[in-house]
């Protein structure tokens, strides 16, 4: 508890450095923030080329929405990941990259990842409200579910910035870690259900059967991965405008718990080590 109120105390500093983050990284460029819209517009065009014109992968229909188009179908699966992705990106080297300051002076070390996820998520925000206004452009009742969405950012942001005070603690001691990390992300990127949806992996698995002679599928593996769950239920409110089965959000609600518990629990054991181990 007394962590957490160090924390608290330290919601000013917390403050300054998101600010400074969100402020310096597009600072002196022309077009600003917009520039934050950059990657996700290109990844959707030349995923969509690739999968929707080459590959002609289907488009799924939006139930109960009717929404049938899969540049839309993609970005509601694609957005979430490159927050993800970007959160784990950055925060692993959150703390080695401010060995410096770290080693000067006192404050608590948390604040890092923190601020960094807080400048990620102002990002993620401006990225998710153009695609709200697409979606609703292109007959999508979205509008409702806005307070859901919103709740589900947070819970995936907890879980999100967990994973990565997790992996900036273990960077300290592997510094290797931040590489091995962009590896382990492309892999993970298509085995999570975001240019291909979950129904093909289900076919698969229906086909195998039990693998090794056991009762466990292909599937029961595949769901495995938490940020499934997370992708399947940003679909279900923006794409298809339904609510999320409740099996679903209970488990997202338990990862999002179980990794961000674990990640202030971890920084405060190793919070006075901090500056010896940099």
């Amino acid at each position: 508890m007394s962590y957490l109120s160090d924390i608290w105390g330290s919601r000013e500093l917390l403050q300054n450095l998101t600010n400074r983050e969100v402020r310096g990284k597009y600072r002196r460029t022309a077009l600003g923030q917009l520039w934050s819209l950059a990657n996700p517009i290109a990844a959707i065009l030349i995923y969509t080329f690739i999968f929707s014109f080459l590959f002609r992968l289907p488009a799924q229909v939006g139930d109960p929405s009717g929404l049938n188009n899969y540049a839309l179908w993609l970005v509601c699966g694609l957005l979430p990941w490159l927050f993800f992705n970007r959160v784990l990106t950055i925060g692993v080297d959150s703390l080695v990259a401010n060995a410096g300051l770290i080693q000067k002076v006192y404050f608590p070390r948390i604040v890092l990842p923190l601020s960094l996820a807080n400048a990620t998520l102002f990002t993620w925000l401006l990225e998710m409200g153009v695609l709200v206004v697409a979606l609703s452009l292109l007959g999508s009742f979205v509008l409702p579910w806005l307070p859901l969405l919103a709740v589900f950012m947070v819970v995936f942001a907890l879980f999100s910035v967990g994973v990565a005070m997790l992996l900036s603690i273990a960077n300290v001691y592997f510094r290797d870690l931040s590489y091995l990390l962009t590896i382990v992300l492309q892999f993970w990127f298509y085995l999570t259900p975001i240019l291909y949806p979950v129904d093909m992996v289900a076919t698969q698995s229906d086909r195998l059967g039990g693998l090794a002679g056991t009762s466990v599928t292909l599937l029961n593996l595949y769901q495995l991965n938490p940020v499934e769950g997370f992708i399947e239920i940003f679909r279900n409110l923006l794409y298809d405008n339904a609510m999320p089965e409740l099996s679903r959000i209970l488990i997202a609600l338990a990862w999002a718990v179980g990794a961000f518990g674990a990640g202030v629990w971890l920084y405060s054991k190793k919070e006075r080590q901090m500056a010896e181990l940099l």
